[in-house]
């Protein structure tokens, strides 16, 4: 159970909360929608304009070198929004089948078009694929929207439907003192289980997962 950073991010994020400190009751039932809001409004409200920029290049490239991906592997990214990554996966092998699982219908309806295909609506707490069926299998940023116990049930549906255990790769919010966790509060919008990072390892260790992790930590501008 590795810690891992597969998007090269700073350890803590820097995000300026006045940005959210209007409106907020508003803004997180417009950001709970998942729609234009969320992806497409005002950064108020999500992430101010989710929009294709080669982001997700590096991170396919770290893929397929960590977990040995190739023409034959099956890959899933579980609350996949657009589907960025999976179309740069697509593009470094052509040849790959990957899937996209993600609640949003706006989300699936402005993907690249052949990426919207492979885009499957609906919950990680019941990923309607078989047993063992991915060869690697990520949810960053995703699984922390949830409640415990659903939080829970996704990180057992994950590991169900990837073959390796070991390739899996599963990013959440967390937090390391009384300071961030309110300062994250007051910038959160979708997330309903964050925990410190020993919290979340002694939930990964009562599941016996095996894959990698990473934090979620937002160091705030004041």
């Amino acid at each position: 159970m590795p810690y891992y950073n597969l998007l090269g991010q700073p350890i803590k994020l820097t995000r300026d909360i006045s940005l959210r400190s209007k409106n907020k009751s508003k803004n997180v039932k417009l950001a709970l929608k998942f729609d234009y809001e969320y992806f497409d409004g005002d950064r108020s409200q999500g992430y101010g304009g989710y929009h294709y920029d080669g982001r997700w290049v590096p991170v396919a490239k770290k893929l397929i070198e960590r977990y040995k991906l190739n023409s034959k592997s099956k890959f899933l990214d579980v609350g996949c929004a657009k589907g960025f990554l999976i179309y740069d996966l697509q593009n470094e092998i052509p040849s790959i089948e990957t899937h996209g699982l993600d609640i949003s219908r706006y989300a699936k309806e402005h993907a690249f078009k052949y990426i919207g295909e492979r885009i499957t609506l609906g919950s990680c707490e019941h990923i309607p694929f078989p047993d063992d069926y991915f060869d690697a299998t990520v949810a960053i940023n995703t699984i922390h929207n949830l409640n415990l116990e659903s939080c829970t049930a996704s990180i057992k549906e994950i590991m169900r439907v990837t073959k390796n255990k070991k390739n899996i790769f599963i990013q959440v919010d967390s937090y390391e003192n009384e300071e961030e966790h309110k300062l994250f509060e007051q910038w959160m919008l979708t997330a309903k289980t964050y925990l410190m990072p020993h919290e979340w390892e002694n939930i990964f260790k009562e599941l016996n997962y095996e894959g990698d992790y990473f934090w979620t930590i937002i160091g705030f501008g004041k």
